[in-house]
């Protein structure tokens, strides 16, 4: 296996089901420090560099909160993980509904599911910026879902690697 296939495979789903934001990185960034930053650094470019077709393809690769995939256990390690630490596998039948209504009210308006970094945040927080966030224009919503998306990027690479600091 060469270095890119090795990155890929390392990296490849740090951004959501999509391996290509790896790909890309390691394209422009063949020596690469493998540090969380420095990582976090390549990827967020390769993203960012992205067109809004293929980076909305990236939000929608992420699964509703407590949505049907967290009921049928089909999330990703890390979604699984990172769902849970918000307690969102714990929710009361009435606060499960409410997360489905907004899953669908959001999903319905912007065109891709609610996307939040859950660390460190309770569902009460996690519900107050979903009622707040689906009054944002489209454009709003695509930005800071991006942004959302790579601070959950950022977060998965800190716990796979050391940070400047500590490389």
């Amino acid at each position: 296996m060469d270095n890119a296939a090795r990155f890929v495979e390392r990296f490849g789903g740090v951004f959501e089901h999509s391996p290509w934001v790896a790909e890309r990185a390691f394209l422009d960034h063949p020596q690469i420090a493998l540090t969380s930053d420095a990582v976090h650094a390549a990827l967020v470019a390769s993203f960012r560099a992205a067109s809004d077709t293929e980076r909305l393809t990236v939000l929608r690769a992420h699964p509703d909160l407590a949505g049907k995939l967290a009921v049928a256990g089909e999330l990703t390690e890390d979604s699984k993980a990172e769902q849970a630490s918000a307690g969102l596998h714990r929710l009361t039948p009435s606060e499960h509904r409410r997360f489905t209504d907004l899953n669908s009210a959001y999903t319905d308006k912007f065109g891709f599911p609610f996307i939040i970094a859950v660390k460190g945040l309770g569902k009460d927080d996690i519900l107050s910026a979903f009622e707040s966030r689906v009054d944002n224009t489209p454009q709003q919503e695509f930005e800071t879902a991006t942004k959302q998306v790579e601070k959950i990027a950022l977060l998965r690479l800190r716990a796979m690697l050391p940070g400047e600091d500590n490389a």
